[in-house]
């Protein structure tokens, strides 16, 4: 989310170095990854406005832009886990609990902007973030063409694909429309994959009802090791374990990622990550 005036090259230069250290904690042989086998499958400029200048930032969105239904509801989910993380944001009152009103939006979005994951995000962009998602989740021309910018990244020598925030919910999907691919690993991080209604019960393929429980499609065959890793104060993996919803297959673990816990680098770095890639590698 938020990365539409980036570009794949410069998300590169960024990831490069962070996986490079996680792979180092993890013990991995030098030269096992180089920055030429790295390949980023980006889709940010999709949702960037026709015509926007690089200097022109982000539409100036304020708590009246956030829609009714999805957006008020994923705003609602990421202030009350944000009042559970951190004892600086005050909990939604119950009247409050579905951002039903725009005086609530206002409330959850003042909350957010005094909590410590959300310090350093203008509220601007945290409307911009709620519309990333819905337009992915809700409009199938946009997930089509999301989807087809990762799946064309993904080629037959591809063995990982580590994929973080709203990026891992399309690498999910990805990989469920490409059988029989070769990828031996999938990392994720900072997922949103695990919440229920809003995320996980609009995925593609569509989760099977299994002994009175939904399960979501195992992205590949036996072979492919699926890895998940939450920060304990990242918000946007407001569900930490995905077992329960895509099978005990998937390895999850929680990590400290200090103030800025929803940050790809603060992920990439930790060497559960790197141990993760390094095995898909070997």
């Amino acid at each position: 989310m938020g990365q539409q005036v980036q570009g794949e090259d410069r998300l590169r230069s960024v990831w490069w170095p962070a996986l490079s250290d996680g792979l180092r904690r993890a013990g991995a042989p030098e030269g096992l990854l180089t920055e030429p086998d790295v390949a980023i499958g980006f889709y940010g400029d999709l949702f960037r406005p026709p015509g926007q200048l690089l200097a022109a930032g982000d539409p100036p969105y304020t708590a009246r832009d956030v829609d009714g239904g999805f957006e008020q509801e994923l705003l609602a989910a990421w202030w009350r886990e944000a009042a559970q993380r951190d004892p600086e944001v005050a909990p939604p009152d119950a009247d409050d609990t579905l951002v039903a009103t725009p005086r609530s939006v206002q409330a959850a979005l003042r909350a957010l902007s005094g909590s410590r994951f959300f310090a350093d995000v203008a509220l601007r962009l945290v409307v911009a973030d709620l519309k990333q998602v819905r337009a992915y989740l809700t409009d199938e021309p946009t997930r089509e063409r999301v989807r087809a910018r990762v799946m064309a990244r993904i080629g037959p020598d591809t063995r990982v694909v580590v994929a973080h925030s709203l990026g891992s919910v399309v690498a999910y999907e990805a990989l469920c429309a490409l059988p029989g691919h070769g990828v031996r690993a999938l990392v994720t991080i900072g997922s949103p994959l695990g919440i229920r209604n809003l995320v996980f019960d609009r995925l593609r393929p569509d989760p099977v009802w299994t002994c009175g429980k939904p399960l979501g499609e195992w992205p590949g065959g036996d072979a492919l090791t699926w890895t998940n890793l939450a920060g304990t104060g990242d918000v946007v993996a407001l569900v930490k374990d995905l077992r329960p919803v895509f099978g005990t297959r998937v390895r999850s673990a929680l990590l400290s990622n200090g103030t800025h816990a929803h940050d790809a680098t603060s992920y990439l770095t930790d060497e559960l990550c790197g141990r993760a890639i390094a095995e898909g590698l070997a």
